[in-house]
């Protein structure tokens, strides 16, 4: 059996079929891991999460910001975003099959035969692998409940912007989402800023990949997507990291780690064009 992670997809269905064939990946018997972001601002995100859908006996994926705004849009009626491309998925007669089933996912998987922890954005570098968990199945729980559709009237915001086990209620759900699902930049003291989104090099002084920090979980390489930004030329093995969203939506790559290899293999599949509507704009 191969164990595949592959980055965030954002609904480059043509691609995503094409990376599989290229691993030569086989739905009986490898396992494939997915970073989230499975669907928006590419062109196909119903096939893309229909096939996810279709292969869920072997996938082993986590949720994604894009992927909590499609349950927000449809189960808190919030308008769509002007470059969102989800109108395919919400008009869809198994939409709902689908999303109870994505919303079911985690926020965070972690195997212990590989010591390899898989989460969208990151984790807060003051948790523990123990910890991560335990506030993972915080929100994880209240996705899975009837009250998650209160938890998407609370999710969006930026704030509070530092932990404290004191939160309690909304914030602290917040704050732990945002650090699973858009985490990107924090400063000495691990408080984060949600606007830079660039390469490191253009954030505000004071800050830095939250990877640079020490972190509790150094012993844990985390598998993660999110950030498409990121230079594939850096050095990512010094922070025990693997970033593998290389932009297939921009007309990058989409990227693959065969992780039950040691050293872990890297497959890369060029993506032809961009597709993301905001490069498209008239």
């Amino acid at each position: 059996m191969a164990v595949y992670a592959i980055g965030d997809i954002q609904g480059c269905y043509a691609e995503f079929q094409q990376l599989l064939e290229k691993v030569k990946f086989n739905a009986d018997t490898d396992q494939l891991w997915l970073t989230g972001d499975v669907v928006n601002r590419g062109p196909e995100s119903l096939a893309t999460l229909r096939l996810v859908y279709a292969m869920r006996d072997n996938i082993r994926m986590v949720l994604g910001n894009h992927d909590l705004h499609l349950l927000a849009t449809a189960y808190d009626n919030k308008p769509p975003g002007r470059h969102d491309t989800l109108d395919n998925v919400l008009q869809a007669t198994d939409c709902y099959q689908l999303l109870d089933w994505l919303r079911k996912q985690p926020l965070l998987h972690y195997d212990a035969e590989h010591k390899l922890a898989l989460v969208h954005a990151g984790i807060h570098p003051h948790w523990d692998l123990v910890t991560a968990a335990r506030l993972a199945n915080e929100v994880e729980t209240l996705l899975r409940s009837d009250q998650h559709a209160q938890f998407y009237k609370h999710m969006y915001g930026d704030k509070p912007t530092a932990w404290s086990e004191t939160l309690t209620s909304w914030p602290r759900y917040r704050f732990i989402t945002n650090m699973f699902t858009r985490m990107r930049f924090l400063d000495a003291k691990a408080r984060a800023t949600m606007n830079p989104k660039g390469a490191p090099g253009s954030q505000p002084a004071g800050y830095v990949p939250w990877f640079e920090l020490p972190r509790a979980s150094a012993d844990v390489i985390i598998i993660f997507g999110h950030w498409s930004s990121l230079p594939a030329s850096a050095n990512y093995d010094q922070y025990n990291v693997y970033p593998i969203d290389s932009g297939c939506l921009w007309g990058g790559q989409l990227t693959a780690i065969r992780i039950d290899t040691t050293p872990v293999q890297w497959l890369r599949l060029n993506c032809q064009q961009s597709h993301d509507p905001a490069k498209h704009q008239a």
